[in-house]
């Protein structure tokens, strides 16, 4: 069996986290489930014993099952037969697989069949099946979308559902339609009220639903007759086991090919409330999606992962002009900017996952007994850190897969372009990333009030105040210190123009900014306490972080707002009758 925890160093280094303690401690509600489940850990240590053994599971399918499967389902992909989507076999192998290795309802608790696993775990398994195939991990990773039926549905819906994901059926969320993609208020699906079979009716076509066949659906629909914005809108819970929904076209990508991306229609199909009504999109959307971005995040690392291997070993083995490309300052630069990246985000990545971990098990706990003052300020502090972050590590992660692969092909060269080659279907694979689930500008939107009232400056003086494990750091982070300066004098004059549009033009570099700062920051703080692991990657991120740091603080110093007509695609006159 591969040993992937102690094969891959940077895993273990992240599972040892001093925060992991408290995740645990939360998660496992002082061990009480040792008492009633022979799995269950007894203490810290076996805890983390238990991770290692799944983290080890997950490894080994993915080595000898799902990344030997994965040429077969990208050049296969599902099928539209009968109206009913069916997946490549080989994507059928995979989830086989996955089902006998107990490796469905990951997050969700013992009495129901699941595996109690922290989002941090949840985010190294992700990582480590999207390495092995991207469009395999979003079929798997989908069965997050039980946490929201687990925070929101009543107790019936509980005990119904989640055993049938952690027993291995899958999920789906269907929430864009064919006029409403990023703009969720304009969802039209209707859901009408049957009172003679005292259930709820759907009716209406959703598109671009990824897995868009699955065993259970959460469906954004509009509840409210005469409604046209965000307040209408309610989330129901589909059972394909009931019919009434069609798979009209199988969309034909790009990349992620082993995916389903479906068109459904609705006809009066049977549903059931899932929480409130009006509450679809105010509450459980926003759940659902902070959700799936984190499992981007961690899909894009994975990827991230992959094509820096595929890179690296192709420059070590490939001879021009009497020595091997690696050697080569070019190939040399981009290798080490593709790991510098890979090592910045995946601290990130797990960064939002220990926030998210915190407040959402002492979420869970509060619905049991009543928090202490210093619970309640601690899920505060936690709620707010993950909703500043996750934006965060999906956006710039996703950003740095796309680079990432772009890189690797360039490593190749012209074998690169070549189909017989690993990282075209990579490249391929990773550009969807900083688009679904909210396109980086949409992260950016989110990021973005957390920019502008110092919510992330405020972060940033606070890790340069941090003891670091070792003085070897302390230079370069006296370096990131006046990049953080140009940061703070740059916010200053975003804020002081009284302009929305200027605001807006200007978000990506003051977003990107930020990023470079806290990537630096927390990849010193891993190379303080680890430094043979990270020492190399935050020397060359903080490098990386002066070059585009510097260079947006000139840009924002030197902004003329009469300069914005220049960028504007077309001229601000009236629209002609």
């Amino acid at each position: 069996m591969a040993n992937y925890y102690t094969d891959h160093p940077e895993i273990a280094f992240h599972l040892n986290h001093p925060l992991m303690k408290r995740i645990v401690e939360l998660k496992e509600r002082n061990y009480a489930d040792a008492a009633t489940h022979t799995d269950a850990p007894v203490n810290y240590e076996d805890a983390i014993e238990n991770y290692k053994r799944i983290l080890d599971i997950t490894g080994d399918i993915t080595a000898n099952i799902i990344a030997p499967n994965s040429e077969a389902v990208d050049q296969e992909g599902p099928h539209l037969i009968d109206n009913r989507m069916h997946y490549a076999s080989k994507t059928l192998e995979n989830i086989q697989a996955t089902r006998q290795a107990g490796l469905w309802g990951v997050s969700m608790p013992r009495q129901y069949g699941g595996l109690n696993l922290p989002n941090v775990v949840f985010s190294m398994l992700s990582e480590l099946i999207a390495a092995a195939d991207a469009g395999f991990q979003n079929i798997w990773s989908l069965q997050s979308c039980i946490d929201t039926l687990y925070e929101f549905g009543n107790d019936d819906q509980r005990q119904r559902y989640i055993p049938r994901i952690c027993a291995g059926e899958t999920m789906s969320m269907d929430l864009t339609e064919p006029d409403a993609g990023s703009d969720l208020q304009r969802v039209m699906l209707k859901a009408t009220f049957d009172e003679k079979e005292n259930c709820w009716r759907l009716n209406g076509v959703k598109r671009f639903i990824t897995n868009g066949d699955s065993d259970i659906h959460l469906v954004l629909a509009r509840s409210e007759e005469g409604t046209r914005d965000g307040r209408g809108l309610s989330m129901f819970i589909y059972d394909k086991r009931n019919g009434g929904v069609d798979v009209r076209h199988i969309e034909n990508k790009l990349g992620i090919h082993g995916s389903p991306t479906c068109e459904l229609v609705y006809k009066n199909a049977k549903a059931e409330l899932c929480g409130n009504t009006r509450m679809g999109l105010i509450k459980y959307v926003m759940a659902l999606m902070n959700g799936a971005r984190l499992g981007i995040a961690a899909q894009s690392v994975g990827l991230e992962q992959e094509a820096y291997n595929e890179g690296l070993a192709y420059a070590k083995e490939r001879a021009q002009f009497g020595k091997k490309i690696i050697t080569f300052p070019a190939v040399y630069d981009m290798l080490s900017r593709m790991k510098a990246k890979l090592d910045a985000g995946r601290s990130l990545l797990y960064q939002t996952a220990r926030y998210v971990d915190i407040y959402k098990a002492l979420e869970d706990i509060a619905r049991d007994q009543k928090l202490t003052p210093e619970e309640r300020q601690e899920m505060k502090k936690y709620t707010r850190l993950a909703d500043a972050f996750t934006p965060l590590a999906k956006g710039i992660n996703s950003e740095y897969a796309n680079q990432t692969a772009y890189d690797a092909i360039s490593i190749h060269g012209g074998s690169g372009f070549i189909m017989e080659y690993k990282c075209q279907r990579l490249y391929r694979d990773a550009r969807i990333f900083s688009i679904y689930e909210g396109t980086t500008q949409l992260q950016v939107v989110a990021a973005i009030r957390y920019i502008t009232n110092g919510t992330y400056l405020s972060i940033m003086k606070e890790m340069l105040e941090g003891e670091l494990a070792c003085d070897c750091m302390k230079a370069l982070r006296d370096r990131v210190a006046r990049l953080v300066e140009l940061y703070e004098e740059s916010i200053e004059r975003v804020n002081a123009y009284d302009n929305q549009d200027i605001h807006d033009f200007l978000a990506r570099r003051l977003y990107n900014m930020t990023a470079d700062i806290i990537g630096s920051l927390l990849l010193i703080e891993d190379a303080s306490k680890a430094p043979e692991l990270f020492k190399k990657s935050a020397n060359v991120f903080v490098r990386m972080a002066e070059e585009e740091v510097i260079g947006h603080a000139s840009y924002i110093k030197s902004f003329d707002p009469a300069d914005l007509a220049n960028f504007k695609a077309t001229d601000d006159e009236p629209a002609e009758a």
